[in-house]
């Protein structure tokens, strides 16, 4: 795991009560995991900002081209039938 730095933040009184009521709710551990959390989520949204219309095309079309959508859940249910069959089968 890397090391960890210390910083110091001014944030806006509404945005602090939003941190400590998702750490009091148990979203968070801590606020300093709630901020870590948005600055993921934060560089994640960079990277696709920087993609180009040709790029995000591409993407598009790629995932087009996979094959038809499925529900969420159903996916899921398929993904854990599968894992556990190949568990069963390894324990044999």
């Amino acid at each position: 795991m890397s090391t960890l730095e210390k910083i110091t933040i001014s944030l806006p009184a509404e945005m602090v009560s939003e941190i400590r009521e998702s750490v009091a709710a148990g979203e968070f551990t801590s606020t300093s995991e709630a901020i870590r959390d948005a600055l993921r989520r934060w560089r994640g949204a960079r990277k696709v900002i920087v993609l180009s219309d040709d790029e995000l095309r591409r993407m598009v079309a790629e995932g087009e081209a996979s094959g038809e959508a499925i529900e969420g859940e159903a996916a899921m249910r398929r993904l854990r039938a599968k894992y556990a069959a190949m568990a069963a089968d390894k324990d044999r």
